[in-house]
């Protein structure tokens, strides 16, 4: 890493920091099941340190900076004592794969790391500290490791993790003569006769910090101490005596060497300039679009990450000219950038501001207008209505799904959208979680979402005032107009510009359509199954009571641990900060091994409470109708499935009894004869045998029977009559694993074999199938080697991590490169499906509706005397969304409920 060499400053202050002991803290400090990547990737310690990082550089403003880290290899005091931090537990796996990330961070933020063979952290921070102080610079060390407060000085100070790593403790020579009666050049002799734990250094029996403290400052030191051992009286005295060997021992352990040989010394740590686009690029694959806007607050990059607002010429106009201005403004070679403010939401909204801004290439104004709906008079509300319906004139929007509800509200209909920013955004950048407009105006417009100001320093526009909320939104709208361009231009390199033309921009509409739709509800029946559900909740935890003999919260992992590991003495499961899990899948595995009646009862109560909370959570969302409205979201998943929220109907299990009673709370509303369903047939395994070309899969599909039964058949080489259900199960369990990159370990933890059993099964199914085996194999060397996968139109998941030098990160990135593609593909089918469906009915001028799309499911509300014909269109619609080579199938079924419609 290239480093500037400065003359040190009496102002310079040096920042040191332990990597491996603050990680290991934040790591700890936060739980790792809340901070993951949507590919699951552990974040929890890299999000923590990063935290902790930021804010100590933004309250300490150093001029000079360093973070070490220990090493894998023996150190010098594994040498002297070999049962030196003898005993650490494990280092989780989960905090393993993360180091590697902390490095990532540190390296785009241009800070120095170091660490040197044979030697722990501690001895380069020692070692730069008092080069530190004898080049005449301040020192502040952050470190959890109590062997640092030896090193503090008037000039060194340690900045101690009080509480995980956000409550620093300054521990200056006041500090630490307060807290441990003795000055930091004694702290290292007290800790000789206190010992310490984590290190595996016993020391005195008996003996704390208070009585050791006592001794140090009677007899001036330890060696003073050692000398006139014979004179500490008592039972601390008789044990002094006996354990002297390991306390001088401790005492040489504890020394940090001060005279490591580093390559760089305290002039050369100065803070490094960083590059904005490196961070961008880091910050979206570990998803920490929060920390990313903290850090832009706290540290300037390399370049101003905003060079400029917007120049905004934002009109007044007089009543009734509207018209006027949007036929001089929005015509042939123009796109306007909407922008709303408003409310909207379960299927409607409100507007109450509308916003346009006119971009036109070559022409260097921007005119702009800002709407009052409440305001408009007749022929204003004609003219915006007129110009929003109408398809030839070029709109761009961010987020529009929301606005365009919001409009229907009024009963405007927006046509001709030509780019939704948000939407771009996501086909760029996959990996996102979230798409704000400001972040994407930072990174692509290098601007600020503002108003510029001219040479005089005057706001182009008027943002004082009542007019302030007026300018905000002319500056969205212009920004929208200008990011659309650009996006075009990114998504043309990256060949989405179909995708998101031919696919995402017409989904848009059809799904505002289904959410004003909803879906009819029996809130009667509801209740009715909530309180069963609750019936079936109580009697699960007395049973469980009894099992135990007592009661106990079963919804606290605190008690649920006391009662299977100390009192019931069950095997204890992996453990974690609080103790050891108890999450449903070790209670599974615990129940399978160790069997007791309150696992089941636990196991029960939890998916009962859960089940109970999602009808809980329905009955309150249906609207005066009595309809649910939810909301779908393109931008979530990065292979392109849709999600739902609000609620969640992908969060329904259907494998379940009570799962299938939920569904049966979702009816046919009036109006209407029936509920229709319709999804594909086994649509990933087609995609998987079109991918892959395997001859032997594609002709277990031609054979139109049982394909499961077929393919277990050939694997192993029986008749098909004498597949029994646990074979067929096995291979069934391939056959999606495979379209899902599952290993051969996630192969046996599901049919719990061996993982060697599972590794056979894997190899008996490609001496079968061995185009699936070239297959799988080939897409992840292409992957790796363009750096991205893309489904069959062209949906691209960029997969930076095939290449890294961290072995879990590479091999999820190769997991991912295998299901990408066969599940993105399926998303992309559904979703032209579902296009073609809605234009079909449009145009056969039907009243049956689409309301959802669930997974790979399509639901309909049939009108009276429409089922015959809607069926037809269904299955020739969905049929033909894309030609595979195993072609697809659609199974549909009708009902009264939508379980009713299962099929």
């Amino acid at each position: 890493m290239a480093t500037t060499a400065t003359t040190p400053d009496k102002n310079d202050r040096l920042l040191l920091l332990d990597g491996h002991s603050l990680a290991y803290r934040a790591f700890f400090a936060l739980p790792v099941e809340n901070f993951s990547t949507t590919d699951g990737q552990p974040t929890n310690a890299v999000y923590g340190f990063t935290s902790m990082l930021i804010n100590v550089l933004r309250d300490e403003e150093p001029t000079h900076i360093a973070v070490a880290f220990d090493r894998s290899e023996p150190t010098f005091r594994h040498e002297q004592y070999v049962e030196y931090k003898a005993g650490r537990q494990k280092t989780p796996d989960e905090f393993r794969s993360q180091v590697s990330l902390i490095f990532e961070v540190l390296d785009a933020l241009r800070v120095p790391r170091l660490s040197v063979a044979g030697f722990e952290a501690d001895d380069i921070i020692a070692t730069l500290s008092v080069q530190a102080t004898e080049a005449g610079m301040k020192t502040l060390i952050v470190t959890g490791d109590r062997d640092a407060f030896q090193l503090v000085n008037d000039d060194v100070t340690i900045l101690y993790p009080v509480r995980g790593v956000s409550e620093l403790a300054r521990m200056d020579p006041a500090a630490v003569q307060a807290k441990y009666g003795v000055p930091p050049e004694r702290y290292r002799e007290l800790a000789a006769l206190v010992g310490e734990t984590s290190d595996n250094l016993p020391g005195v029996p008996g003996v704390g910090p208070k009585t050791a403290a006592k001794w140090l400052t009677k007899y001036d030191g330890l060696d003073a101490l050692v000398e006139q051992v014979e004179e500490i009286k008592g039972k601390a005295g008789d044990n002094l005596r006996e354990h002297l060997g390991q306390v001088l021992r401790n005492h040489q352990i504890n020394k940090l060497d001060c005279e490591v040989g580093l390559e760089l010394a305290p002039p050369q740590l100065s803070m490094g300039q960083w590059d904005r686009e490196e961070i961008h690029t880091l910050f979206d694959s570990l998803q920490f679009r929060v920390l990313r806007e903290r850090l832009y607050a706290t540290l300037s990059p390399a370049e101003p990450e905003a060079d400029e607002g917007f120049e905004v010429d934002r009109q007044r106009l007089e009543p009734g000219a509207l018209a006027s201005w949007l036929d001089d403004n929005t015509g042939p070679g123009h796109r306007t950038g909407v922008a709303l403010t408003g409310s909207w939401g379960r299927g409607t909204g409100e507007v109450t501001a509308i916003a346009l801004a006119s971009t036109r290439p070559g022409e260097s104004g921007t005119p702009a207008v800002h709407l009052d709906p409440a305001a408009l008079n007749e022929d204003d509300e004609r003219a915006l209505a007129a110009w929003l319906a109408d398809e030839s004139l070029p709109k761009a929007l961010h987020e529009a799904k929301g606005p365009i509800l919001a409009l229907a509200a009024r009963g405007m209909e927006l046509r001709g959208l030509t780019s939704d920013t948000a939407l771009a955004a996501y086909l760029a950048l996959p990996g996102q979680r979230t798409f704000d407009l400001a972040d994407l105006v930072l990174r692509y417009l290098h601007r600020e979402l503002r108003a510029e100001a001219d040479d005089s320093g005057q706001l182009t526009i008027d943002g004082s005032g009542e007019e302030e909320a007026a300018d905000d939104l002319a500056v969205r709208a212009r920004a929208v107009a200008e990011l659309a361009d650009i996006l075009d231009q990114d998504l043309e390199k990256r060949g989405a510009t179909r995708l998101l033309r031919e696919v995402e921009l017409p989904l848009v509409g059809v799904l505002a359509d289904m959410e004003r739709a909803g879906i009819a509800v029996d809130a009667e029946r509801l209740a009715s199954l909530e309180a069963t559900l609750a019936g079936q909740e109580k009697e699960q935890e007395q049973l469980a009571h009894a099992a135990v003999g007592r009661e106990f919260n079963l919804g606290s992992p605190k008690q649920v641990q006391q009662v299977l590991f100390d009192e019931l003495g069950l095997p204890k499961t992996k453990r974690t900060k609080t103790g050891y899990t108890t999450d449903s899948e070790a209670l599974t595995n615990l129940a399978a091994k160790d069997p007791h009646p309150v696992l089941d009862h636990i196991l029960r109560w939890r998916e009962v409470s859960k089940l109970k909370s999602i009808v809980a959570s329905l009955i309150p969302m249906a609207d005066d109708a009595g309809r649910i409205h939810t909301t779908f979201n393109q931008m979530v998943a990065a292979t392109g499935r849709l999600s739902s929220t609000d609620p969640n109907l992908q969060n329904i299990p259907i494998r379940t009894a009570e799962g299938r009673q939920i569904r049966e709370g979702f009816v046919v509303g009036p109006g209407y004869e029936s509920l229709l369903t319709a999804d594909y047939s086994q649509i990933e395994l087609r995609i998987m045998a079109h991918l892959s070309e395997d001859e032997a899969l594609l002709e277990a599909f031609r054979a139109k029977a049982d394909f499961h039964t077929i393919t277990a058949s050939r694997v192993f080489g029986l008749p098909p009559e004498q597949i029994d259900p646990e074979l067929r199960a096995r291979i069934k369990a391939m056959n999606y694993g495979l379209a899902y990159g599952l290993s051969a370990y996630g192969l046996s933890q599901q049919l719990r074999i061996s993982p060697d059993e599972a590794r056979g099964l894997m190899e008996e199914y490609f001496q079968q199938f061995g185009g699936v085996r070239d297959y799988l194999r080939d897409v992840v060397a292409k992957a790796r080697q363009d750096g991205y996968t893309e489904t069959i139109l062209g949906r691209r998941r960029y997969l930076p991590d095939l290449n890294s030098d961290n072995r879990q990160r590479r091999e999820m990135a190769e997991r991912m490169a295998l299901n990408a593609p066969v599940q993105g593909s399926a998303a992309d089918i559904v979703k032209v499906a579902s296009l073609n469906v809605d234009r079909a009915l449009r145009e056969h001028g039907l009243r049956s509706r689409m309301l959802l799309q669930v997974h790979d499911e399509l639901v309909f509300e049939v009108a009276a005397g429409e089922q015959g014909t809607l069926e037809s269109l269904i299955r020739e619609q969905m049929a033909g969304a894309y030609e595979l080579r195993a072609p697809l199938e659609v199974s549909m079924g009708t009902g009264q409920t939508w379980q009713d419609a299962a099929h």
